[in-house]
């Protein structure tokens, strides 16, 4: 079962809801930096609700430097073993179609601001 905040990614700020690999892949080719939000079990995680009223924050502080999708079970086990990053809730950053890295679990707000502007400088997959 989804979580309300998770819920409101999608029905309240429009993001996708990517439930499989080729809408996933069409998405994360598209051209920028983009933010896979991977919740895991919210039942299980107390952590997810916190990422879901993170990541809203966090994509305004970097003035919607990226965008951000919602990852659905069916392709959850697959992106989190394509890009390492193994815990959830997660956000796996893409730049291009190419998987750049991730944070896992909930973070101090000063680690998303260290690490966040790695992954916007990262370069693209074309240049």
């Amino acid at each position: 079962m989804t979580h309300p905040l998770v819920t409101r990614l999608t029905t309240e700020l429009g993001w996708p809801a990517l439930d499989d690999i080729g809408s996933f892949d069409a998405w994360a080719a598209s051209p920028g930096v983009h933010v896979a939000f991977v919740p895991g079990d919210a039942a299980r995680n107390l952590e997810t609700p916190d990422v879901a009223i993170i990541l809203p924050e966090l994509r305004m502080t970097f003035q919607n430097a990226f965008d951000c999708a919602v990852i659905g079970d069916a392709i959850e086990a697959t992106l989190r073993e394509d890009s390492g990053v193994l815990k959830t809730p997660a956000l796996i950053f893409y730049h291009d179609g190419i998987c750049l890295g991730g944070i896992a679990r909930v973070r101090d707000w000063d680690d998303y601001m260290a690490r966040i502007p790695r992954f916007l400088s990262a370069p693209a997959a074309a240049e």
